[in-house]
């Protein structure tokens, strides 16, 4: 099921992968690390294009999709090992962007833990064409699969089986907000304080 078109797409800001088991992404707050523990075939600083943009951004959920310098995870599948995506910071409906999911033949999955992630969007790739990927409660399906799907909520990490194998396909993850720390709430509260103060005693009448 794909969301509603809504008033303004949320901007993504995307992890770039530095190494099989992790990376960052760069939100307003600031940095926030990413892990990667499972069975990873690789990864790839890169690669792909992530096009044609259309296929990972729908432009009213998710405003852009990676771009190649992000790079992709990248899997083999056919084992029932579990793979998570940490976040150092709790994030809020973060997603993800999945390429070249099964092959002529071969339908691949992700098949997620605890989670039913809307499709945010879907079509081919520059690489190798294909069409959209598929949702069907928990689990995400292609032959030769591309698209874009959102966790809503708030997340600390993301677990999934790849029951299939197929030599390969890969995956990267967004975030349009993270969650504050507790003391950015104080902040932010001593702030307000400070500008209501301000605010009470310039309306106060002179005497």
């Amino acid at each position: 099921m794909a969301y509603g078109a809504s008033a303004q797409a949320d901007p993504i800001y995307w992890n770039t992968w530095t190494s099989t088991t992790a990376g960052t992404l760069t939100a307003p707050g600031g940095p926030v690390a990413v892990t990667f523990s499972g069975p990873a075939f690789g990864y790839l600083p890169s690669y792909p294009s992530w096009t044609p943009a259309a296929t990972f951004a729908d432009g009213a959920v998710v405003d852009n999709g990676p771009v190649s310098s992000n790079g992709i995870m990248q899997l083999r599948g056919g084992t029932g090992a579990l793979n998570t995506v940490s976040f150092a910071t709790p994030v809020v409906d973060p997603v993800m962007a999945i390429w070249s999911l099964g092959q002529g033949g071969t339908q691949a999955t992700f098949v997620f833990s605890g989670a039913t992630p809307p499709l945010v969007s879907g079509g081919a790739s520059a690489e190798y064409g294909g069409s959209t990927i598929a949702v069907s409660n928990s689990t995400v399906s292609g032959v030769e699969g591309n698209g874009t799907v959102q966790f809503t909520g708030t997340y600390s990490s993301i677990s999934w089986t790849n029951p299939v194998f197929e030599n390969w396909y890969g995956f990267n993850v967004g975030i349009a907000a993270a969650v504050p720390e507790p003391g950015s709430y104080s902040l932010m509260l001593a702030g307000l304080g400070l500008l209501g103060a301000v605010a009470r005693r310039r309306s106060s009448p002179a005497t």
